[in-house]
């Protein structure tokens, strides 16, 4: 009885071995066992470089609308906010066909006097409010402070919803950034007057 139970073990590691064996050779699952690894990561990269693309995207029309808007009225003696209120309309053109939906949008005359004080003449919003006190003083970047000069200083901001948003992935549940950029650009000929800012 011992002999035949030893037999049965025997026989039953042996088979064990062979199935093992037979496992290890055996290479039809592999492809599948691979795509199963591979593709989760190959769809993230994907979803990734769309969602990267798309943004950069933003990111370019918010530049190209800012400079846009700010040679508009670089290039103006006078303006009032009428004229600036049409410079959102500047803005979704630029946007086509992204939306502008949130767009945010400041736009202020800068003086900078003879000691190279910068100080606020006026500003405007997309609200038509005065988001900054006139002569409050501004920061300019150091190569714009000219002395006896004036700038002029677009403020866009625009948010952008993340189209392939997982909630999964990003554990601050951030579905929207905001894009912004601002220029300072320089008057062309005189002082840029808001006659009703």
């Amino acid at each position: 009885m011992m002999e035949r139970l030893v037999l049965v073990a025997a026989s039953g590691r042996l088979r064990l071995i062979a199935l093992v064996s037979r496992f290890a050779r055996d290479r039809r699952g592999v492809g599948a066992v691979e795509f199963a690894i591979v593709f989760p990561i190959l769809l993230a990269l994907y979803l990734t470089s769309f969602e990267l693309t798309i943004g950069y995207n933003t990111y370019k029309r918010a530049s190209s609308a800012a400079a846009t808007i700010n040679d508009l009225i670089s290039k103006t003696g006078s303006v009032d906010k009428t004229y600036l209120t049409g410079m959102q309309d500047v803005a979704a053109a630029v946007f086509a066909p992204y939306s502008t939906k949130g767009l945010n949008l400041k736009i202020s005359g800068i003086k900078i006097d003879a000691q190279k004080q910068a100080k606020i003449t006026w500003s405007w919003d997309e609200k038509n409010l005065r988001p900054y006190a006139v002569g409050s003083a501004v920061t300019v970047p150091t190569r714009l402070l000219v002395q006896d000069s004036f700038l002029i200083h677009v403020e866009l901001s625009v948010p952008h919803e993340l189209l392939m948003f997982m909630p999964d992935v990003t554990s601050s549940g951030t579905k929207s950034i905001t894009i912004g950029r601002d220029y300072f650009f320089k008057q062309r000929d005189a002082e840029t007057a808001c006659t009703n800012c």
